[in-house]
């Protein structure tokens, strides 16, 4: 681990060009994967990564340098790269760290690396029997099993020294039905921020086999999907990708900084209907997204970004925060040591509203109800998306008809926010890695179901 001494030394020469802030994050990953294919065990990888990046700052400018090289002739070599890039002043700094506890929330009872390659192999066989069993038109499952411990210290030139530990498992089941020619796939990944007990709380592995499984079957029977502007009913868990992509980019202060945000500009105003608020959260126990410290040693917070439709906060890094004139929030975060951290999402979902699911389809008349949403692009400058339905069903007359295949919906963030007209009761989340300029992270979307009283569909 990084000590405090090499750490002051490193950070003082950091800054002996005339830079007025500097930060060292230290970084040691272990990593296990298990891969099983076609019925057996294709791979069972281990990995270990270390490293450090030091940062500084002069006024608005950035330098970021990384090394895996942590003698203290290493750092203190890596510290002066980044200050000859920020400046040419020479000054002599003292710096003195004060040591931290970060508060640790997410408890982890069984850490993964400690469990033997029998138990593991057992979770991701069980998926894949499961998934077998739903149909015969199962011809191909893939499960992967994932983990990763990551330690960390987070020094900066304000006398902050901070170690946290960062545990997360994942299991990750992929089907193949097939049959007249044609393949269709489902898929469920769900994953949290604990060590191997989830396998004992939250994630049953034949039930995410069995899941996976399903949703290929029923979209291989699945007839195209019809095109058009349509009311649309978007389920709880991942369907709130819908608001991490297409609005939840658009509040990180790494887009509003620059006025690259359709909602650059737009505090306090109504920029979402009435009935829909929306949170960040970093402190939600063990959850896929959840911190205890951002990635620049700020204690993880709860942020409400749209209150029952008023825009109240930005998601907020250090560096940006300097352009904005505001104060950080917790949410600077990056993928490891080689990334300069920005502003990022944590657990970020619509909050439950107070409307009946089932009425939420009674009610609709004609519409598109997507259970299951897969992956799409967003531009967030103006807001526009296109997302993937990978699992979709035709309502006629306020109910579920017939399974559908095909289905795109196509919008503006802004736009579909204000259309947004019932909110259900059940809050569920769901699992996802996000990706952006500091790297890929997990995270966490989410939402009950909504409706949306008209967007275009793209289909046949």
């Amino acid at each position: 681990m990084l000590s405090r001494t090499i750490a002051e030394q490193a950070l003082a020469a950091a800054l002996k060009t005339g830079g007025d802030f500097a930060e060292i994050f230290f970084e040691d990953t272990r990593s296990s994967s298990l891969a099983l294919n076609a019925a057996a065990i294709e791979t069972a990888l281990t990995g270990r990564a270390t490293g450090a990046g030091i940062r500084v700052y002069k006024g608005l400018s950035s330098v970021y340098v990384h090394t895996n090289d942590l003698s203290l002739a290493g750092l203190v070599r890596a510290a002066q790269q980044a200050a000859d890039a920020i400046g040419s002043a020479r000054q002599t700094v003292n710096i003195h760290l004060t040591g931290a506890i970060a508060r640790n929330i997410h408890a982890v009872s069984q850490l993964p690396m400690d469990v033997p390659g029998a138990r593991r192999a057992q979770v991701v066989k069980a998926a894949d029997a499961a998934s077998r069993a739903v149909s015969a038109e199962i011809s191909q499952v893939t499960v992967r099993l994932m983990d990763w411990e990551t330690d960390v210290v987070i020094a900066n030139s304000e006398g902050l020294f901070v170690p946290d530990r960062r545990v997360y498992t994942r299991l990750a089941v992929t089907a193949v039905a097939s049959g007249n020619g044609e393949n269709q796939t489902g898929s469920y990944n769900p994953g949290a921020m604990m060590g191997f007990e989830l396998f004992g709380t939250r994630v049953d592995p034949e039930e995410a086999g069995r899941r996976a499984a399903t949703q290929a079957v029923t979209m291989l029977h699945a007839e195209p999907c019809p095109a058009g502007v349509m009311c649309v009913a978007i389920d709880k868990g991942f369907g709130g990708v819908i608001f991490h992509e297409a609005c939840g980019h658009s509040l990180e202060a790494t887009a509003v900084a620059f006025g690259n945000s359709e909602f650059a500009g737009k505090l306090g105003q109504q920029i979402a209907s009435p009935i829909v608020t929306a949170i960040d959260d970093g402190t939600m126990p063990n959850e896929w997204g959840s911190i205890n410290i951002d990635d620049e040693g700020v204690p993880t917070t709860r942020l409400v970004l749209i209150e029952n439709g008023v825009l109240k906060n930005y998601m907020v890094d250090r560096l940006n925060g300097r352009r904005m004139g505001m104060p950080v929030t917790g949410s600077a975060r990056r993928q490891n040591y080689a990334y300069a951290p920005t502003s990022r999402m944590r657990n970020t979902f619509i909050a439950p509203g107070n409307d009946d699911e089932a009425e939420i389809i009674s009610s609709m008349g004609d519409g598109l109800y997507a259970k299951a949403m897969g992956g799409g692009s967003v531009n967030p400058i103006t807001g526009e998306f296109n997302f993937a339905v990978s699992e979709g069903y035709l309502v006629k007359a306020g109910k579920i008809d017939r399974p559908v295949r095909g289905a795109t919906l196509i919008g503006k963030g802004a736009d579909i926010l204000k259309k947004i007209d019932r909110v259900g009761k059940n809050l569920e989340l769901g699992q996802g890695m996000c990706g952006s300029v500091s790297g890929s992270i997990p995270v966490n979307v989410g939402q009950p179901m909504i409706r949306v009283t008209d967007i275009t569909v793209g289909g046949r």
